[in-house]
């Protein structure tokens, strides 16, 4: 959690969220507050919730995992105050998280040092086609790629399909990073190539990343170079 957000939490009156997310935080920091918890798919009915809250003048955080504004709820909660006409009667702010891209990479070594794409595989809200179409363009244009919400039980294929498509684009031995829980309890950390790349080793709450034509193993830390090399003698640097 940040810096930011936890004084933020310490402050509000209320706080919004899935529970599971909710379920992270501290005991004590939600201790007196109002909490508003809806499981998955509550998204729509506890943003309302969060905003009648405000409205009524109470300081209100609405929780996501990661940072807010990468497939979290700064969006919905900012389309829902444009649909309610509130944009300039609600405060609004957004305070920033540390996204779990970010932190996979770390975990990862350094795979995000170039140009990357990130798409999430979740066709809840968005067609399989456009998502097909998304990772179509990420692989062709040699982007690094970051997958999102990979695999669930109701959508058990889609990684694998995606992994296909990485394979019409990259070789065997490109290096792919599956990160579960980064920073968290359970945390889980594989690096393999891509002609070995497990869908059934992911889940809801993993990310993985495929590599570009560039990224390499040094040790069991992926490494997509950022230009360096073809510029300075490394080697001989002090």
């Amino acid at each position: 959690m940040a810096p930011l957000v936890s004084a933020a939490l310490a402050q509000a009156r209320v706080v919004a969220g899935y529970s599971t997310y909710l379920d992270l935080i501290e005991e004590s920091a939600l201790s007196g507050k109002t909490v508003i918890a809806t499981a998955m798919m509550g998204e729509v009915e506890r943003c309302g919730q969060a905003i009648e809250s405000a409205l009524s003048g109470l300081d209100t955080l609405v929780v996501s995992g990661g940072d807010p504004g990468v497939y979290g709820m700064a969006g919905l909660v900012l389309e829902m105050l444009e649909a309610k006409g509130l944009t300039g009667t609600v405060p609004f702010e957004v305070l920033p998280g540390i996204p779990a891209l970010a932190a996979a990479a770390a975990l990862l070594g350094a795979p995000l040092t170039q140009d990357f794409a990130c798409v999430s595989l979740s066709d809840l809200l968005t067609p399989w086609d456009k998502i097909e179409a998304r990772l179509r363009g990420a692989l062709a244009g040699d982007f690094v790629l970051v997958l999102y919400n990979p695999r669930s039980k109701k959508r058990s294929g889609l990684l694998a399909q995606a992994l296909d498509l990485a394979r019409d684009h990259r070789g065997p031995q490109t290096p792919v990073g599956m990160v579960r829980q980064a920073y968290r309890q359970g945390q889980e950390v594989r690096v393999c190539t891509l002609d070995r790349a497990d869908p059934e080793a992911a889940d809801m709450l993993t990310i993985v990343i495929v590599g570009n034509s560039q990224t390499r193993l040094v040790g069991d830390r992926m490494l997509t170079p950022r230009g360096y090399a073809g510029k300075y003698d490394l080697g001989s640097q002090a």
